[in-house]
């Protein structure tokens, strides 16, 4: 027998403060590690805390009287910055774990030009993040959040109790990930029927990734920022909730997987120029070969969320929060 914890989440505002709250101190408490430029894992914190951040401020502002320097637009520069470099981070370990091992000596050698060429980004890039921490808006935002959680300030939607609002919170947020047309890609529409297309060979869907890739990337964008609102409401909703953000989770990082994928090759073209296919071909093929078998992967999960079944229980889950108590869990 366990006696459950009565939950804090009792109001729009504690909701929003408490977002707020846990992703600013989680984005601050690595400014030092990350300006020493000493843990790849840092940066990553530090990034993914600032756009959670954004996400809790983006989504809650209206009920909160918020500081002008908590922003997105501020938060989303300060964010894009810290990108660049985490960006770079992960492209070289995709290089040196991924595609290195497997290449000719021939290639490998090649490669390096692609390796220092990197280093010399990352510097500039280390730099900038450096050069960030100092700027006035960087400190006014750290201060005057701080202030803030201090002492908040609530407009007065923020006090309705959260069970009350909390599907009209989050079912917009499903609505613009379920009709976004990234889902569309590879498919066709045959008597009012989504007819999912499975035997692209790879050659097609190269052609299509070239036209279509920034429509595929913008849904995995939507699909983190999803998943980021479900995460702050876990404690309102039962296991069926989880279930779905374990899915949403896993479209972000399959599509997170192939926009790396692409992101490398146009960042080796950038590098090598005309030369790339014939200096690192191994390499190239490698890189195809990944994004088909990536994109193998994608479609069941496509093909899932085509379903109407599939969407209306996503639907279903964010209309139903459990209520709040202080029952006796057995």
């Amino acid at each position: 027998m366990k006696t459950a914890t009565k939950t804090t989440l009792t109001t729009l505002g504690d909701c929003g403060y408490q977002a707020i709250e846990k992703n600013f101190n989680r984005t601050v408490k690595w400014e030092k590690s990350v300006k020493k430029d000493e843990d790849p894992e840092a940066l990553h914190q530090m990034r993914v805390g600032m756009r959670r951040l954004r996400t809790a401020v983006s989504r809650f502002k209206r009920y909160l009287n918020l500081p002008k320097s908590a922003s997105d637009k501020n938060i989303g520069k300060i964010s894009k910055i810290l990108g660049r470099l985490r960006d770079l981070d992960v492209l070289k370990e995709i290089l040196e774990n991924n595609y290195k091992p497997h290449l000719l000596e021939k290639e490998q050698a090649s490669l390096q030009t692609a390796f220092t060429a990197l280093d010399k980004q990352r510097e500039i890039a280390v730099s900038h993040i450096k050069k960030t921490f100092k700027e006035e808006y960087y400190k006014c935002l750290k201060n005057e959040c701080q202030d803030w959680l201090k002492n908040p300030s609530y407009k007065s939607f923020s006090y309705v109790p959260i069970q009350d609002v909390l599907p009209d919170l989050l079912s917009p947020e499903v609505s613009q990930f379920c009709l976004h047309p990234g889902w569309l890609i590879s498919t066709q529409i045959a008597e009012s029927e989504i007819l999912l297309q499975t035997k692209w060979t790879p050659n097609q869907l190269e052609e299509n990734l070239k036209i279509q890739g920034k429509t595929l990337h913008s849904l995995r964008k939507q699909a983190k920022g999803l998943r980021y609102q479900m995460e702050l409401f876990t404690e309102l909703y039962g296991e069926s909730f989880v279930a779905h953000i374990n899915d949403v989770k896993s479209i972000q990082e399959i599509l997170g997987m192939i926009q790396d994928n692409m992101v490398l090759r146009e960042w080796l073209e950038n590098i090598f120029k005309s030369e790339l296919d014939t200096q690192l071909r191994g390499l190239t093929t490698l890189l195809a070969a990944n994004r088909y078998q990536l994109w193998q992967e994608w479609q069941p999960l496509q093909g899932r969320y085509l379903q109407a079944e599939t969407r209306y229980n996503l639907h279903l889950v964010v209309l139903q929060p459990t209520q709040i108590s202080n029952s006796i869990n057995i």
